[in-house]
């Protein structure tokens, strides 16, 4: 016999998690990012999903987007209320659906047992947006119309308790009844639950649309075993033309020069053009120039005969032989020593090589692919780098874009590391939390791409197994920068400024006392860090907590006033 349910606990705990940021007009739930949404534009796309793709689509593809949600808020009510007993956790769910103005849930009946996998709960929902909305659209209805609700209870309930539970709805306003009433049960207790569980199944249609053309380069399947160092993803304006490059240049036989910020991932792009090259089948070999002592270098690049110095006990072959037929990546390009850049521009005129030690030569069949992260012409000018080698590699120069110039791409990459190191670490987490993708997306990224994998990884390790990991755990040392986002609710905002012994009030005092108004405040504070920077604006927006974008545009503003 079900269990009556208890009546529901104060949910204040629950209405402090959510917040409104005016200044940039988002609203929190914790660290989900949420919408105040118009309940008559949810029926507007209801309609216009029904009239386009069916209401049978369009009920499976509503169901599945409140599983989503249930989802999300699952873990949301477990974190907030571990340490509660069994219903008032599980209760978080409907109040957090009431907080959210979905419908208002009076549980009738509750009971779980793990030990004989049995679950029953029976709800009443009142004003439920869905059946009212659809009520007033269309009428009077045959069958229930919550599909968004009913998603939601569904998602909330199986993520709650990691089985497979579903709910059905017996009546609803939309059907004339006074109100609706939901039933839940694991899977195995319903006798149609088979045919229920399809409603959250991809459906034909959906697969279809997903299966369309993106904006998305992809060059390699993820997690492909072959060579996955070659893949790339992006879907940023920088990015593609980044790839266009590639692509055109890819089918000749032309050295290319790639330039970009440490980090940005220039040997993955390297091994991109080479997999696209029709030298893909042939070997890629790359070496850092950077890394190797002075004495080795010539013998790493074109190889050593025993006994050609001191140590030297058996036949080296260098990394031009080895690449023979296929691509050479020199990475570090300007800390080439000046005698190796001589014998390197040789290489490059005639196609040939001797090894150390060595009078014969040998023929290569090697294309030069060259990656740096300093100022060539700079180096050529003072000195240190041959103006005839950079004259003869610098036939196709492509640069790398920082990953703060392509914003586009922070969340699909993440997405992509975190599943990527999820498998690799055998420990999955629900994903990143909207605070904590805002974060990632603001942060000035000094490391680039190999900053936001050590970001992951981070995040991966500090969250435990099936929670979203947030923004605190990305940077659990946040800097100024980074804090802002971190702490973008107003109170947090405040308690660090607490923390600090900062009193506001001083601060308000004597602008008022001076006479200036917020917006000259404002100014004066960008244009004294610019000075401060002696015109570094990367520089001084890191001081300010902000983007290089976000100043230039601050200070274009303050000319305008």
């Amino acid at each position: 016999m079900p269990h009556q349910a208890p009546p529901f606990p104060l949910d204040e705990d629950l209405r402090k998690l959510l917040h409104f940021s005016p200044e940039d007009g988002r609203i929190w739930l914790a660290d989900q990012r949420m919408l105040l949404v118009h309940a008559a534009s949810l029926n507007s796309l209801r309609h216009e999903l029904i009239n386009t793709i069916g209401p049978a689509r369009t009920r499976k593809l509503m169901m599945r987007a409140g599983y989503t949600a249930g989802e999300r808020d699952s873990l949301l009510a477990q974190k907030t209320r571990a340490n509660s007993p069994l219903f008032d956790r599980f209760a978080a769910g409907p109040q957090l659906h009431m907080l959210e103005g979905a419908v208002q849930v009076i549980t009738k009946a509750f009971n779980f047992n793990a030990e004989k996998n049995s679950f029953y709960c029976a709800v009443r929902w009142q004003y439920s947006w869905e059946a009212e909305s659809h009520l007033q659209e269309h009428g009077l209805q045959e069958t229930p119309m919550c599909w968004m609700l009913l998603g939601y209870a569904s998602g909330y309930a199986s993520t709650f308790f990691q089985r497979k539970i579903l709910f059905k709805e017996t009546q609803c306003v939309a059907c004339g009844q006074t109100s609706c009433l939901v039933e839940g049960r694991m899977e195995h207790e319903w006798p149609d639950g088979q045919d229920m569980a399809a409603d959250y199944s991809p459906d034909p249609i959906l697969l279809q649309l997903n299966e369309q053309p993106s904006q998305s380069r992809v060059l390699k399947t993820p997690f492909q075993p072959a060579d996955e160092q070659s893949f790339l993803l992006g879907k940023s304006p920088s990015f593609r033309r980044t790839v266009e490059l590639l692509e055109k240049v890819a089918p000749t036989q032309v050295s290319v020069v790639l330039t970009g910020e440490t980090g940005v991932g220039k040997e993955r792009f390297a091994r991109a053009l080479h997999a696209m090259s029709p030298r893909a089948s042939k070997p890629f070999i790359a070496i850092n120039c950077a890394a190797l002592p002075t004495e080795l270098i010539e013998s790493e690049l074109f190889g050593a005969e025993k006994g050609a110095y001191t140590g030297s006990s058996a036949t080296r072959i260098g990394r031009f032989e080895r690449a023979h037929g296929g691509t050479l990546m020199l990475d570090e390009l300007g800390e080439l020593p000046m005698p190796a850049q001589a014998k390197l521009l040789r290489v490059l005129q005639t196609g040939e090589i001797e090894r150390l030690g060595s009078m014969d030569t040998r023929v290569v069949d090697v294309r030069v692919i060259a990656a740096t992260n300093i100022d060539l012409e700079k180096a050529v000018e003072e000195g240190r780098f041959r103006r005839d080698l950079f004259y003869r590699l610098n036939v196709y120069p492509v640069h790398i874009p920082a990953l703060r110039e392509r914003p586009d791409d922070i969340e699909l990459l993440a997405n992509y590391l975190l599943q990527k190191y999820g498998i690799m670490h055998g420990k999955q987490v629900a994903g990143l939390s909207d605070r904590a993708l805002a974060a990632l997306r603001h942060h000035h990224w000094p490391g680039n791409v190999r900053e936001l994998e050590n970001l992951i990884q981070r995040g991966l390790i500090l969250t435990a197994a099936n929670e979203f990991i947030e923004a605190e755990n990305l940077f659990p040392q946040a800097d100024d920068n980074t804090s802002n986002l971190i702490n973008a609710k107003g109170k947090l905002v405040t308690a660090r400024l607490e923390q600090k012994n900062i009193n506001m009030d001083n601060y308000l005092d004597m602008m008022l006392q001076a006479g200036l108004s917020l917006s000259a405040l404002e100014n004066g504070l960008l244009q004294t860090s610019v000075q401060r920077s002696n015109g570094n604006l990367a520089a001084a927006a890191r001081m300010l907590g902000m983007t290089r974008p976000q100043l230039s545009y601050r200070l274009k503003q303050g000319k305008q006033k």
